[in-house]
């Protein structure tokens, strides 16, 4: 890219959005078991729901004729649990997350694990399969 411009500074990441089966079944996902919370949504000609966690959104969109499909594409069997298509959120203890996902029925797809820069991250699936991975930062001492 050969340009005389400056770069455009990209500030944050705004929202995901994630193509679902079953609006009800993810927002107990997301909300029940995540704890992001349910905020407005705009009058789209299209069902779906927004969650938000601090900055963060998650934009859901109920599949039909005109998007993608529900889901996400399955990785190789052999593919690392961070090395697919995925999306993180920080929590308090991913430790902790990888029981309580487990006490829900969610299958967790890998860690705990120790990161190199000392972070703990852990890897599920939601409803439509899409990869999410939960990590917590080192406790300062």
């Amino acid at each position: 890219m050969n340009s005389t411009t400056a770069p455009l500074a990209v500030k944050t990441i705004d929202h995901v959005t994630l193509v679902v089966a079953d609006l009800e079944r993810s927002a107990r996902f997301y909300v029940d078991l995540l704890g992001m919370r349910r905020v407005e949504r705009p009058g789209f000609n299209f069902p779906g729901l927004w969650f938000q966690a601090g900055d963060t959104q998650i934009h859901l969109i109920l599949e039909h004729a005109q998007s993608s499909p529900a889901g996400a594409a399955l990785p190789p069997p052999s593919a690392g649990a961070g090395r697919v298509f995925h999306f993180a959120f920080e929590v308090d203890d991913a430790r902790q997350a990888v029981a309580t996902l487990k006490e829900h029925g969610v299958v967790v797809r890998g860690g705990p694990s120790l990161r190199p820069d000392g972070c703990v991250q852990t890897w599920c699936h939601d409803p439509d399969g899409h990869v999410v991975e939960l990590f917590s930062r080192p406790v300062s001492e």
